[in-house]
């Protein structure tokens, strides 16, 4: 064989090698939205495409309010078809009776979103606005806060309602390197592996910051053996065949192996007692849910990690989705109210 033949046959070896090692990586990291997040104490990500396809049969049609409505005509964008992914940071606040509440947010999101129509709206709702890194950020004030909404790339839209500014520029920075695969915060670096590789919706960290109450994490009016501050990773990945079931796994990782002992035994103990009350319940279709997912439930425990798993059908999943903990847009922006 010639020389430069081999040389050339070299050279496309390598850069296939190359090209098959970046598409490798690019699997196994983070989707871009969550690599886009600032530094926080927990992360929320939804991938509604696939979502979306699990739940067609249950989601029921929006009826738009006015004010939807509105928005959906001024922009040509509606949240029910056009979100594709949502990734959101928990900022816990240190006061948490304070005037920015327990939590603040920061969210980026992907989708048919960007646009002229969109900046013209939020031009005109947008008191005061701000320049940085030749993106306008648009401040609107809402519900004693001041949220920050920027574009930050095509079909991106960036939003915080973080009291200063140190958020919502940590995004746009992080924009400049979002081709890196394993760029991204501290707690993504460090949790992101436990994530199941199908999960379509994921949170890692201080999770349970949503739903605290006095610090305790209650979900489905019942009060977990949990603290809101605890670094859990949750998942729900679609089972097989698509249309049968979703899967639940919540992984808490305790202080020590003892410690999760304890919490596995007490949250043993809950289900249990979830169980005898829920067959106490009529028989509509959201106790018939609530049943069959205690029924599936399971809790073990490994070393320092107390495991929860179960199974959601996908009538729970819709009525978790429509229902008023479901994920909104952000606070300025008009978002279609739970269907009924």
């Amino acid at each position: 064989m010639h020389k430069r033949t081999r040389r050339t046959l070299w050279v496309v070896a390598g850069v296939v090698l190359l090209l098959a090692i970046a598409v490798f990586l690019r699997s196994k990291a983070p989707p871009e939205a969550a690599r886009l997040l600032p530094e926080c104490d927990g992360i929320l990500y939804f991938n509604f495409k696939p979502i979306r396809t699990f739940l067609h049969k249950d989601l029921k049609p929006p009826q738009r309010v006015p004010e939807y409505q509105e928005f959906v005509d001024a922009t040509g964008i509606d949240w029910e078809q056009d979100l594709d992914s949502a990734a959101i940071a928990l900022h816990r606040m240190q006061d948490p009776n304070g005037p920015n509440g327990p939590v603040a947010y920061s969210m980026v999101l992907t989708g048919r979103l960007t646009g002229k129509r969109l900046n013209t709206w939020l031009d005109a709702h947008a008191p005061s606005r701000e320049v940085y890194a030749g993106h306008t950020i648009y401040e609107i004030p809402s519900e004693g806060r001041t949220v920050r909404v920027v574009q930050v790339g095509y079909d991106m839209i960036a939003a915080s309602n973080f009291p200063t500014t140190e958020k919502i520029h940590s995004i746009i920075d992080r924009h400049r390197t979002a081709a890196l695969p394993f760029a991204g915060s501290t707690l993504l670096q460090h949790h992101y592996h436990d994530v199941p590789l199908l999960a379509v919706a994921w949170g890692v960290g201080q999770i349970g910051l949503p739903f605290s109450e006095s610090g305790a994490i209650k979900v489905f009016g019942l009060s977990l053996p949990l603290q809101d501050d605890s670094t859990i990773i949750a998942s729900l990945t679609p089972g097989l065949p698509l249309a049968n079931s979703i899967h639940l796994r919540v992984e808490e990782v305790a202080t020590d192996a003892d410690k999760a002992a304890s919490q596995a035994a007490a949250l043993s103990t809950i289900v249990t007692l979830a169980r005898d009350v829920t067959t106490q319940l009529s028989n509509d279709p959201a106790n018939v849910s609530l049943r069959q997912l205690l029924k599936t439930a399971e809790i073990t425990q490994k070393r320092n990690r107390v495991i929860a798993t179960a199974s959601l059908s996908p009538s729970l999943l819709s009525q978790i989705t429509n229902g008023e903990n479901s994920v909104r847009t952000p606070a300025t922006l008009p978002s279609q109210p739970a269907s009924k």
